[in-house]
């Protein structure tokens, strides 16, 4: 994580990635993204999460995650959230056309 501003140059999206399993770590999981869309330069980038491991049985839904993110309180930024399985490889094209 303290490499990520590395990247931040000239960035026009974030893709987040975020265990949807993992309601332990969830609030570690705000509290980066919220440090990170803080930065000036990525002010004006979109957001992309992906609430990844959507196949496993105990997954949070995606509406879960984005309240838990706290995305619905990102009233000056365009952000959508995508149920995806990387090991199953759903979800990953209609995110990535989005």
């Amino acid at each position: 994580r303290p490499y990520w501003r590395c990247y931040y140059s000239n960035t026009d999206a974030v893709i987040y990635v975020v265990d949807s399993c993992d309601r332990d770590r969830i609030g570690i999981s705000k509290s980066e993204l919220v440090a990170m869309l803080e930065e000036e330069e990525l002010r004006k980038a979109i957001l992309v999460v992906f609430a990844n491991k959507q196949d496993m049985e105990q997954a949070m839904t995606p509406s879960e995650m984005a309240n838990a993110l706290g995305l619905p309180a990102l009233k000056d930024r365009k952000w959508q959230i995508f149920k995806t399985s990387a090991t199953k490889g759903t979800g990953l094209d209609e995110a990535m056309e989005w």
